[in-house]
């Protein structure tokens, strides 16, 4: 608490004055919480005091809105009827409606039924989640299962658990630097930001193919510090939807192993990118079968449409048994002073799910209707943009990009004109959420790109 106190030696009308010109000017004008009050009357002389409240978060300037989380609080003020929102990545119907899971409605049913409690679940989270998610992401019969070489922890979705991660490499890597692709998913830097963790990255977008700058990507790598961390997308590339092919992994692969790197995955997508679990986690399983240690961060809000319940994973796959034993109490002891140990509702859907036969078959065919419905907005945005662009470019590169999102290529000032014009609502990195897409929009959006990507520099 600051204050000051003054006195004014003239008659009570001289005091307003001077209280007037106080309140009215000078350094205080503006603050909130002054007050000023007559203390006492002392022959005919008044005495003031002038008490200032200053808070103590005078010095916190107020942080700039989320580009993502805005665009959606951008979307719900316009009153426009053809608006449309892509950009957050969240599943959408037909009728561009939430979605939530028949065979998760299903789970939560059997919950109900069990009339099972609210107990704190351990810092490691629940068990049979912990198995369900190392069986999906690497396989039930995989040898590093069997073997006990894998370290689970539920964690807060894919960001709890990115984050939990690098606050271990913080600590017990505290010289190494991390590789982000360029670009990625917005959140990225900012976890390793807050963890005090350097990074850096590396080239993986080709404006001039609208593809994967492969050659770039290989070169970063190879020339990053040895021992550093590569995070890479598992599948389904936020923002660009652009994947490596099998081969290119492969050589990925190669120099990672080759410079001592540690590969550090973020799977966000298992399931929701091709339709099948297997497919999307090709990536990871190659790195394990080569008997590479190995971060995986995942996440079940696409895949179960669990947005809300903070619903994740960190996986370390280790070299031994015992030092996947010491890894997991370590990843226990910096869960607990951060969150203490996260919520049970989620972990019991996935449990319940995978572990009935019946659930989990229902799961997989939601999951390709879903990935399926994706594609199909994907193919008809294709159809529609090579029918009405007279002016000979190749859009085909929508077709080879594959999950929620597509990366169109336009620059910033193209992007705002779709929104400012079109009142289509995006990042301004010109990524589009297909999921948020309907069939009967394509030619619309079409008409959109084409008008941003020819008329506006």
């Amino acid at each position: 608490m600051a204050s000051a106190a003054f006195a004014v030696t003239s008659p009570a009308a001289s005091a307003v004055a001077a209280r007037s010109k106080v309140l009215g000017g000078g350094k205080n004008q503006g603050r909130t919480d002054c007050r000023v009050g007559i203390t006492r009357k002392n022959f005919g002389r008044v005495m003031m005091a002038l008490a200032v409240d200053v808070s103590r978060f005078e010095g916190v300037p107020m942080a700039p809105p989320d580009p993502i989380l805005g665009v959606s609080e951008a979307f719900k003020a316009d009153k426009n009827d053809l608006k449309l929102n892509l950009g957050v990545g969240a599943y959408r119907t037909e009728e561009l409606q939430p979605y939530v899971l028949n065979v998760v409605k299903k789970a939560e049913n059997l919950m109900l039924e069990k009339g099972e409690n609210k107990e704190y679940l351990p810092i490691e989270g629940l068990a049979a989640f912990n198995k369900a998610t190392a069986d999906l992401l690497l396989g039930a019969d995989n040898p590093v299962i069997k073997q006990g070489l894998v370290a689970t922890l539920q964690s807060l979705s894919g960001t709890g658990s990115l984050r939990l991660a690098a606050a271990f490499i913080q600590r017990y890597f505290p010289e190494a630097k991390v590789l982000i692709s360029s670009p990625t998913w917005g959140n990225h830097k900012n976890i390793f930001n807050d963890a005090r963790v350097p990074w850096s990255e590396y080239r993986y977008y080709d404006p001039k193919t609208v593809g994967l700058d492969f050659e770039g990507m290989i070169a970063d790598i190879e020339a990053a510090p040895e021992g550093s961390f590569v995070l890479l997308h598992g599948c389904a590339h936020n923002p660009t939807g652009i994947d490596p092919t099998p081969e290119q992994w492969e050589k990925i692969a190669d120099v990672i192993q080759e410079k001592k790197h540690m590969p550090f995955f973020d799977v966000a997508y298992q399931g929701f990118a091709s339709g099948s679990l297997d497919e999307d986690a090709f990536s990871v399983r190659l790195f394990v079968k080569r008997g590479m240690e190995v971060f995986v961060a995942q996440s079940y809000s696409k895949n179960l449409g669990l947005y809300a319940e903070r619903i994740g994973a960190i996986n370390v796959v280790c070299s031994a048994p015992e030092v996947a034993d010491r890894v997991k109490s370590q990843l226990k002891r910096l869960a607990r002073p951060m969150y203490s140990n996260p919520p049970i509702h989620g972990a019991r859907i996935v449990a319940n799910i995978v572990g009935d036969p019946t659930m989990f078959g229902e799961w997989k065919q939601e999951m390709e209707q879903m990935a399926g419905r994706i594609k199909n907005v994907r193919q008809k945005l294709y159809d529609s943009l090579s029918a009405k662009d007279k002016s000979g470019k190749d859009w085909s590169f929508i077709l080879r990009q594959i999950g929620m999102f597509s990366y169109t290529g336009l620059n910033k000032a193209q992007s705002d004109n779709m929104t400012d014009k079109w009142h289509i609502y995006m990042t301004k990195d010109g990524r589009i959420s297909l999921a948020g897409l309907s069939l009967a929009k394509c030619d619309y959006l079409a008409d959109a790109i084409i008008d941003s990507f020819h008329n506006v520099n």
